[in-house]
Parts: C-alpha cells; sequence; structure tokens
C-alpha cells in the first residue's frame, strides 16, 4: 500500500511529509513544538511559526528525510 505525501503551506513556505521513511525520532516536534506536534492534527502547523528560516533549519535536521520543503512565490530564506 502507498502512503501519498502530505503537504502543509503557508504563504512563505510548504513542507511535505512522508511517512512511509519517517523513523519517529520525534526531533521535530521535541525542537520546533509550536509548529510539529505529534498529539494534535493537523501535526505541521506553519501558522505557528515566526518565519520560514527556523521551519527550514528543523526540516533539514530531519535524520530520515521525512520531511522536506519549497519555498512559495518567490520568498528567499536565509
Amino acid at each position: 500500500m502507498e502512503t501519498n505525501k502530505n503537504e502543509y503551506s503557508n504563504d512563505e513556505i510548504t513542507v511535505t511529509y512522508e511517512p512511509c521513511l519517517c523513523i519517529q525520532s520525534g526531533n521535530c516536534a521535541k525542537e520546533l513544538s509550536d509548529v510539529f506536534s505529534i498529539s494534535v492534527i493537523p501535526w505541521i502547523n506553519l501558522d505557528n511559526a515566526d518565519n520560514a528560516e527556523m521551519v527550514i533549519k528543523q526540516v533539514k535536521k530531519c535524520p530520515s528525510g521525512a520531511l522536506n520543503y519549497r519555498l512559495n512565490s518567490n520568498k528567499k530564506a536565509s
């Protein structure tokens, strides 16, 4: 059975989550709990992020590669 990617967006960024790759390390929820939550659905709430850069920094820490991002419009992250 194939599981589709989940996408979460705001004006600045779209975060994708591939559950089949996730190893459930919990790093995202431990380090950026305002955005990533294991107890709330939807579990990624980009409206709680102060900026896209903080989300990008956390996504890059994902050990399994289950989380990815892309910038929306012509927004640039530092």
